[in-house]
């Protein structure tokens, strides 16, 4: 396809608006949509977003074609789709969106948590959507940035190299193209099963919320998360929540990247165990705990992250019995039933299939036969 000069960024959260200002100060023309009028009701008025990139980032104001809580007006004229909201609203957003896609259209979940892709596409067909369009997900997102106002973003740093898949794969490279002017840190990311598996956040974020619920409510968040929230103890919970994921990962016929290889991938950060591993991360210092339970950590990444992995694992024959004792544990301080929640093998309907059957589906699209 030709180079896209139209992009929507679907959501105006610090994720959002820092990737819609950076796409507007690259020459990209840009519709942020939200689907709350308050949340982009000054960056309206203001005609954009002002972005702080630091000391070798990118600066400036960019300039933001449309703004608009209208998902119709959002996506009608745009090429690229790029999803940047928590992965618990791309349901909706699929349904929403599902009548208005076009044929040629590249919608990607920045990021897709686990199993995002397959839930998106499997919504979209559910609306009776018949667009032919590229659904794609990230396996993580490529800023790490902040929002310091209504009309301003910060980003403190550009990942180098970030996995992406489309669903199936043999799209994925019609996907990485179209973004490659914009994002060539963008890699192919094998499938969407690859992505999913090697979603680190499902082992860092829930149980180190969860574990440090006491000390989080006590003090609102009043100490390091990483540093002073992790010790032998908790590393030793998320190296046998760590073990499950790619125990898990395994039974697809994945090699996923344990939490150690991923740290030293990451951050070039190296231990003996988890433990050490962390403290040795010196990007991790001086990042606060969340000021309350009711967070993203649980809300988001127990449904979207943990149930999903926990489900598959059940399916195929894998013990999670640490998984599900931190979904449970989230279900009692959130009071609520996240196994209910979240994305299932059920809910995606995959239940009756075999390894085979998914690894094709992801592969080349094939639907197995009933």
């Amino acid at each position: 396809m030709s180079t896209p000069e139209n992009y929507t960024v679907i959501g105006a959260g610090h994720g959002g608006k820092t990737m819609a200002a950076h796409l507007a100060l690259m020459g990209f023309k840009v519709t942020l949509y939200n689907r709350t009028e308050e949340r982009i009701a000054v960056l309206k008025n203001r005609g954009g977003i002002e972005l702080d990139g630091g000391e070798s980032g990118p600066h400036g104001f960019g300039k933001i074609n449309r703004a608009t809580s209208d998902i119709k007006e959002a996506i009608e004229n745009s090429q690229v789709i790029m999803v940047v909201t928590p992965s618990s609203a791309h349901a909706e957003i699929a349904r929403n969106a599902a009548p208005h896609l076009r044929d040629g259209q590249i919608i990607i979940l920045h990021p897709g948590r686990t199993c995002g892709a397959i839930e998106f596409k499997k919504t979209l067909h559910d609306q009776g959507c018949e667009a032919n369009v590229v659904v794609a997900e990230a396996e993580t997102f490529i800023y790490a940035s902040r929002s310091d106002g209504p009309a301003q973003a910060r980003i403190f740093r550009i990942k180098e190299a970030v996995p992406l898949a489309a669903l199936p794969a043999t799209r994925t490279d019609e996907a990485l193209a179209a973004i490659r002017p914009a994002y060539p840190q963008y890699i192919n990311g094998i499938n969407v099963l690859h992505t999913s598996m090697n979603n680190m956040g499902a082992i860092f974020h829930p149980a180190l919320t969860i574990l440090n619920a006491g000390r989080i409510e006590s003090t609102h968040g009043e100490f390091q998360f990483y540093i002073d929230g992790v010790t032998p103890a908790t590393a030793r919970v998320l190296e046998v929540l760590d073990r499950e994921r790619v125990t898990v990962a395994s039974a697809l016929g994945i090699r996923a990247r344990t939490a150690l290889e991923w740290l030293q991938l990451a951050y070039d950060t190296t231990g003996e165990d988890l433990n050490e591993a962390i403290h040795n991360q010196p990007g991790y210092y001086g990042i606060n705990a969340p000021s309350t339970i009711n967070h993203r950590y649980i809300f988001e990444d127990v449904p979207m992250s943990l149930v999903p992995i926990a489900s598959l694992g059940m399916r195929y024959g894998v013990s999670v019995r640490g998984m599900d004792s931190i979904i449970r544990l989230g279900n009692f301080v959130h009071r609520t039933d996240y196994w209910r929640r979240g994305r299932t093998v059920d809910s995606l309907g995959i239940q009756n299939w075999s390894v085979s059957e998914l690894t094709a589906f992801v592969t080349d699209g094939a639907i197995p036969k009933i």
